[in-house]
């Protein structure tokens, strides 16, 4: 699947988009009882149960340190040899068109999973596949480099940047 999501601000966590106030936040493993609230029947774009029953996916949500129960967005994965593929991504409905509630989100997600990459030794590589479109929009806003078709990677520099804007202890 194509991957269609915006890069609106990469930020230090996500901020509030009408005051630029930051919040702490924390990714957490998505777990069955979340579906509830990421449901298609409450905007969201994807099927998170679909992912979420597939046994060779992880998928994660991000949520507000001070809100755990409220997610801001979710991540699909797939870890391969030598990289991981980003198999979905999504800011919440709320996160989401001019009147969003948050920015940084989606950056965010990237960040977090470029650190899972080192973690797994993959020493920060990403992959996914990108609407055409953005591929142009995911080389300025993530230093990801375009393989050929529409497969993107983020190696391992701009993995680096990407966790220092978000994780700035983890290295």
């Amino acid at each position: 699947m194509n991957l269609e999501f915006e890069i609106d601000k990469l930020t230090h966590s996500i901020e509030n988009a009408q005051t630029g106030e930051n919040y702490p936040t924390d990714i957490l493993p998505f777990m069955r009882q979340d579906l509830s609230q990421a449901g298609k029947k409450n905007g969201w774009n994807f099927d998170w149960g679909k992912e979420l029953n597939n046994t060779s996916k992880e998928v994660y949500k991000l949520v507000l340190c001070k809100q755990p129960e409220k997610i801001q967005g979710l991540v699909s994965l797939t870890s391969q040899i030598g990289y991981i593929l980003m198999n979905l991504i999504e800011s919440s409905p709320l996160n989401i068109g001019q009147n969003k509630l948050h920015r940084g989100v989606a950056g965010n997600l990237v960040a977090f999973v470029c650190k899972l990459s080192f973690l797994k030794g993959f020493e920060g590589y990403v992959a996914f596949d990108a609407k055409t479109v953005l591929i142009n929009h995911y080389i300025i806003s993530l230093g990801a480099i375009s393989v050929g078709g529409q497969r993107m990677i983020i190696e391992t520099n701009a993995a680096k940047f990407l966790i220092n804007k978000y994780y700035p202890d983890f290295f």
